[in-house]
């Protein structure tokens, strides 16, 4: 489902040359979780953007579901992220002027794959049947980021990628959220990409990586 090959990455600044990545190498099957751990500054997020079609690499090459990403033009790759791509982000990034209802469904409209007994099925497994027409304000952390685990598989994403889903969160939220999308992820066969500095949040997942010096370890 995603496959990254010798992916390299180096930044400019004034210290000079930044090299984040080296010759990285990640397989991710169907229904196939990893977490990704490193200390900040080490290159998380900028592997799960690379992975996104968000950022492009200096060397090596991301496909996703069959679909490498350097031969796409712009357009193409906007149009792969939303209808193979799940985002889940720390900040929940939810639309204030749209109910939980809208919020919902926004990424799988944009996709032309609207399905509203899946929708239905998502709110009632979010815990939010019956505030469809709550705004995002009136939720709470957790809601507001179960509301965005919906919206990122209201799609029925490919691959779902995640950059500390439960940053925001206190433990105990943390836990039931990432109960909840490891339980939908599992239903949906997604394959789940997840960036995480929490030893304790990528131990429910099948495998872990850490990212050290630009290369990654095996982190179990």
């Amino acid at each position: 489902m995603l496959a990254l090959h010798q992916l390299s990455k180096t930044f400019s600044t004034p210290q000079g040359e930044l090299h984040v990545l080296h010759h990285v190498n990640l397989t991710l099957k169907q229904g196939e979780s990893l977490a990704l751990m490193g200390e900040s500054g080490s290159g998380k997020s900028t592997l799960l953007h690379l992975a996104a079609g968000l950022d492009t690499p200096d060397q090596g090459s991301v496909v996703i579901n069959g679909h490498t990403l350097s031969a796409l033009n712009e357009t193409e790759r906007a149009k792969l992220r939303r209808q193979q791509l799940g985002l889940v982000f720390q900040q929940f990034h939810l639309v204030p002027s749209l109910n939980v209802s809208d919020n919902l469904r926004l990424q799988a409209r944009l996709a032309g794959r609207e399905d509203p007994a899946w929708s239905a099925y998502l709110l009632e497994r979010l815990g939010l049947a019956g505030r469809e027409a709550t705004y995002p304000e009136q939720l709470s952390g957790g809601q507001q980021q179960r509301l965005a685990i919906g919206r990122a598989l209201a799609v029925r994403p490919a691959l779902l990628l995640a950059d500390e889903p439960t940053g925001n969160l206190d433990e105990h939220t943390a836990d039931s959220v990432l109960n909840l999308l490891l339980s939908l992820v599992k239903e949906t066969q997604c394959a789940l990409l997840m960036v995480t500095h929490s030893a304790r949040v990528a131990a429910p997942l099948d495998r872990a990586f850490r990212l050290h010096h630009g290369q990654l370890q095996d982190a179990r």
